[in-house]
């Protein structure tokens, strides 16, 4: 198949991840991918690094100036399907399939569980334009079904996987002398975007419990939210226990150095793919009820589940394991079991193409 990819969001997480591996997996298995982006946008040169012919595209606006441009890149390329993924870009490829008479079947991928707005536009766009949707957890699929009447057949949910080759338990001691990391201390490791709704403060806010006095948080990523965690960091005087990471390449190894995964989310999230990646390395994750996260973490079973926005019950939690190590062992286990079994690349990659081979009329 002939697949291409729109993406008009300019930042970086776990969106924009999902977009290269799905499109690297698939040109692995043979199919021609594409990837059209915003000029500024990160996903741009981090598509071009992984080799895959990638388009810019004017996606800051929906006008007939965009429209047009994407009715010639699809002349151009006359795909088979085009996904789209953030707001912009769905509209102007629905609206530029639908002008330039194009053979392409729309697939509407919706990543986030913030609330969509119910009426006819969103409903036309979301059932009548897109051949199928697909969403990163079951919540979010409910939630569209609910707010637009859609066909439940219509829509599908398809979480993000993770790699078992790359995210896998392995020596702590080996991984802390690798990135230079303290070896007598308890560490709790957030992998995020540097986002509001990702629950940094309130992990750096939990530090302050007198019970987690002797553990250092390591928050892997960069984003908008770095100046005030610098200085939300700076003026609780806990520049000795915070370790700003930035974003790395190498995930693996950090989350194979930590004692505990955190993730404080308080709202917009789907499966967060860093937390299936912690799962994979059978660390035991602290989190929260936000989203399509309890899809993934069932309490005491696979993980802990605390409150959102409430540092103490998150130090609570991040607690309760440190002074359990084998109930922190056996969650740890019980997560990647939970991956290995539901969450891997290769069955999302295969969903994915029983979805394409669906809205293009190709037998299974």
């Amino acid at each position: 198949m002939k697949i291409l990819h729109t993406e008009a969001s300019p930042g970086w997480g776990g969106q924009e991840i999902r977009v290269l591996d799905e499109a690297q997996g698939c040109i692995e298995r043979g199919h021609t991918v594409w990837i059209a982006g915003q000029s500024h946008s990160q996903i741009v040169p981090a598509s071009r690094k992984r080799g895959i012919k990638t388009f810019e595209l004017p996606f800051g606006r929906v006008n007939f100036k965009t429209v047009r441009a994407m009715i010639a890149l699809l002349k151009r390329l006359d795909p088979d399907i085009v996904v789209t993924h953030s707001r912009n870009d769905t509209w102007i490829a629905a609206l530029a399939i639908l002008f330039g008479r194009a053979k392409a079947k729309l697939i509407r991928l919706r990543h986030v569980s913030i609330p969509v707005k119910p009426g006819l536009r969103n409903r036309w766009l979301y059932g009548r334009r897109a051949s199928r949707v697909v969403t990163t957890g079951e919540m979010i699929r409910a939630h569209l079904i609910e707010v637009l009447k859609l066909d439940p057949t219509h829509v599908v949910s398809i979480p993000t996987g993770t790699d078992l080759s790359r995210y896998f338990p392995g020596d702590k001691a080996q991984a802390r002398a690798k990135l230079r990391l303290p070896a007598d201390k308890k560490l709790i490791g957030m992998v995020a975007t540097l986002r509001s709704w990702k629950g940094h403060r309130f992990l750096i806010d939990a530090l302050l419990d007198p019970k987690l006095k002797d553990t250092v948080a390591v928050l892997v990523g960069d984003g908008p939210q770095e100046p005030n965690l610098l200085k939300q960091v700076e003026e609780l005087g806990l520049k000795d226990r915070v370790i700003f990471a930035g974003r790395r390449e190498d995930v693996q190894d950090w989350l194979r150095a930590f004692d505990i995964f955190a993730l404080p989310s308080t709202g917009n999230e789907g499966i967060p793919q860093a937390l299936m990646q912690a799962l994979a390395t059978a660390l035991p994750v602290v989190t929260t009820p936000v989203g399509a996260i309890p899809e993934l973490v069932t309490h005491n079973e696979s993980g802990w589940i605390v409150k959102p926005e409430d540092p103490e019950a998150l130090a609570g939690g991040i607690d309760a394991l440190l002074r359990a190590p084998e109930l922190a062992k056996k969650l740890g286990e019980a997560g990647r079991m939970v991956v290995e079994k539901k969450h891997t690349k290769a069955a999302m990659l295969d969903a994915m193409e029983d979805v394409f081979k669906t809205a293009i009329g190709v037998n299974q």
